[in-house]
C-alpha cells in the first residue's frame, strides 16, 4: 500500500509548476537529512574520503545541500514518469551533439555517471534523438514500485531495459543491431569483472566492462552529464564530444581515465552527485571496511 500511495502522490504533484515541485522537493530533502541517518552517514564518509582538504563544517554543508537535491530528484521522478513529452522538452535543455548515435554507423555507448538528474539524461535520449536506447536495470524488491519504474522508463517508447541478473547475451545482440547503450559506470557491484582503480585517490572496485565492451564491439563512447537547475529552470543535459582514445587495448588504464573524468565532473558540481551510495563498499583483500 505504501508504494501505491507514493506513486499516487507523485502523479498528483507532477501537475504542479516545476518551481513548486522544486520547493517541495527541497523540503523533502531537509526531512531526509534529519531522518535518514544511515544514508547521511554514508554521504559524510564519502565526502571525508573524496574531499579531505575540506573542513568538517564545509563537508556538512555539502551534505545538507546534497540532500536537498536528493529530495528534488525523488519528488520530480513523477514529472519524468507522467508529464507529456512536450512539457519535458520545454524543461530539458540539451547541449552538444545529442544526435550523434543516430548519425554514425558504429554503435554508441552513452557513459553517464550518477548525478541526481541521471534519469533526466535517460529521458533526453528518448526525446531528442531517434536511435533506440537500451540500458541495464536493477530490479526492485517491491513489485509495485518495480513495475512503476519500468513503466516510467519505457513509456516514451524506442527503449529497452535488461535486468542486471540476466545473461548479457540479449544486451550484446541489441548493441550489435545498432541500439545505443546507456551505461552507468560508477556503482559498486563487487569484485566480479572489476578492478580496484583510484577514485579520488581511494582504490575503488570499478567495472572494466565499459572499456572491454566498447573495444569488443567497436563502440563510440560519448560521455553524458545531467544537472538539475535551480528552482523552475529545468534541467541541463550535456552530450560531450566522443572520446578518441577510449577504448584502448588497456582496459585498466581506460578505467582509470574514466574515473579521473568522473572526478572532474564531480568537482564541478559536487552537491549533485549521488553521495548516499556506498561507492567504496568493496575493499581490497585485507583492507579494513570503510563504512
Amino acid at each position: 500500500m505504501g508504494a501505491r500511495l507514493l506513486l499516487a502522490l507523485l502523479w498528483v504533484l507532477h501537475w504542479l509548476p516545476l518551481a513548486v515541485q522544486a520547493w517541495l522537493g527541497r523540503g523533502l530533502g531537509r526531512v531526509l537529512h534529519a531522518t535518514a541517518g544511515a544514508r547521511r552517514r554514508i554521504a559524510v564518509r564519502n565526502l571525508e574520503l573524496c574531499f579531505p582538504d575540506k573542513t568538517n563544517a564545509q563537508r556538512e554543508l555539502l551534505v545538507r545541500e546534497n540532500f536537498l537535491w536528493l529530495g528534488r530528484s525523488i519528488l520530480e521522478r513523477g514529472l519524468l514518469w507522467y508529464a507529456s513529452p512536450a512539457r519535458l522538452k520545454r524543461l530539458i535543455h540539451v547541449e552538444g551533439d545529442v544526435q550523434l548515435a543516430e548519425r554514425i554507423d558504429q554503435p554508441v555507448m552513452w557513459l553517464v555517471p550518477h548525478f541526481m538528474a541521471l534519469d533526466v539524461a535517460g529521458v533526453s535520449v528518448l526525446l531528442f534523438q531517434k536511435r533506440k536506447g537500451i540500458s541495464i536495470y536493477q530490479a526492485q524488491s517491491n513489485a509495485v514500485m518495480d513495475a512503476a519504474i519500468r513503466r516510467g522508463r519505457l513509456r516514451l517508447g524506442n527503449a529497452e531495459i535488461f535486468p542486471r541478473d540476466d545473461s548479457a547475451k540479449a544486451l550484446l545482440r541489441a548493441i550489435r543491431r545498432g541500439d545505443a547503450f546507456f551505461n552507468l559506470p560508477d556503482m559498486d557491484f563487487g569484485e566480479r569483472d572489476a578492478a580496484f582503480v583510484p577514485f579520488f585517490g581511494v582504490p575503488t572496485a570499478t567495472l572494466l566492462a565499459p572499456s572491454r565492451l566498447a573495444r569488443a564491439l567497436s563502440m563510440t563512447v560519448q560521455p553524458v552529464v545531467a544537472e538539475t537547475l535551480p528552482g523552475g529552470q529545468g534541467y541541463r543535459v550535456r552530450f560531450l564530444a566522443p572520446w578518441t582514445s577510449f577504448p584502448s587495448d588497456d582496459a585498466l588504464a581506460d578505467t582509470a581515465a574514466m574515473n579521473r573524468w568522473i572526478e572532474t565532473e564531480i568537482r564541478a558540481n559536487p552537491a549533485q552527485y549521488l553521495w548516499v551510495h556506498k561507492r567504496f563498499k568493496t575493499r581490497p583483500a585485507g583492507a579494513p571496511p570503510i563504512y
